[in-house]
């Protein structure tokens, strides 16, 4: 059997809308390839038909890994699992309405492969990103503030750490993500904090994107959290946490 080379973890919350699309264009895109491949896809404690819509595309696809939280845990969390449990050589993880499309790998890939690059992550903020469709006026406001805020505070010279789409080499991911603490949004940023801390080469890539309608981010609710998230990730690493 040959190694795997690439692993793609997709989070799913009561996605059975935007998932099964999602599932044939990724697995029809990496069937073309000439590397072994696995697609994760974490069951976040779904109440709709998710999960046997997962497990119906399984019945025909042996590259497909399900993996179930019994109950609804969080993003963060979720990529968490599936990150640790992936066997792939190169890591990436998107979003299951597949913003960003399965072939930016092929972008994203070669920083990994040949250009010393531990993390490449896909940036919607870049002016040579192709965003098809933006998200609403106050959404991308929103995002500038937080992502102002991260500079700040954290990441300085990231310019958008929250698109959904970042790959790893398998070693940085594990080192990563075993000491990863946040089950919510701001997974992202304590990732990259992460990775930053322990030396890892990150590169930031512009990527095509389009927003989706049906996107499950609460603008108050969640930004409030997040905000919290980035000062909590300070006094985390303050107190040795990470270590």
């Amino acid at each position: 059997m040959k190694e795997c080379f690439l692993s793609i973890i997709i989070p799913a919350y009561n996605e059975e809308k935007r998932l099964l699309p999602t599932l044939h264009r990724i697995y029809a895109y990496l069937s073309r390839q000439d590397f072994a491949f696995e697609i994760i896809i974490v069951d976040d404690g779904s109440t709709d038909n998710t999960i046997q819509i997962v497990r119906d595309f399984k019945s025909f696809d042996n590259h497909l890994i399900i993996l179930e939280n019994k109950q609804n845990k969080g993003k963060g969390y979720s990529v968490r699992k599936g990150m640790l449990h992936a066997e792939g050589k190169y890591i990436f993880f998107t979003d299951a309405d597949l913003s960003t499309p399965i072939e930016e790998v092929e972008r994203c890939l070669p920083y990994l492969m040949q250009n010393g690059y531990d993390v490449v992550i896909g940036s919607r903020s870049m002016p040579d990103s192709d965003i098809i469709i933006h998200q609403p006026w106050y959404r991308e406001k929103m995002g500038k503030t937080f992502n102002f805020m991260v500079n700040v505070v954290l990441l300085k010279g990231i310019v958008d750490t929250q698109c959904g789409f970042k790959g790893f080499k398998k070693e940085v991911a594990k080192e990563v993500f075993k000491r990863c603490k946040i089950d919510g949004f701001s997974f992202d940023v304590e990732a990259l904090y992460l990775s930053r801390k322990f030396n890892f080469k990150i590169k930031e890539i512009p990527i095509q994107w389009e927003n989706s309608t049906l996107s499950k981010v609460n603008p108050i609710k969640h930004s409030i959290q997040m905000f919290k998230d980035l000062f909590g990730i300070k006094m985390k690493d303050f107190r040795g946490y990470y270590q």
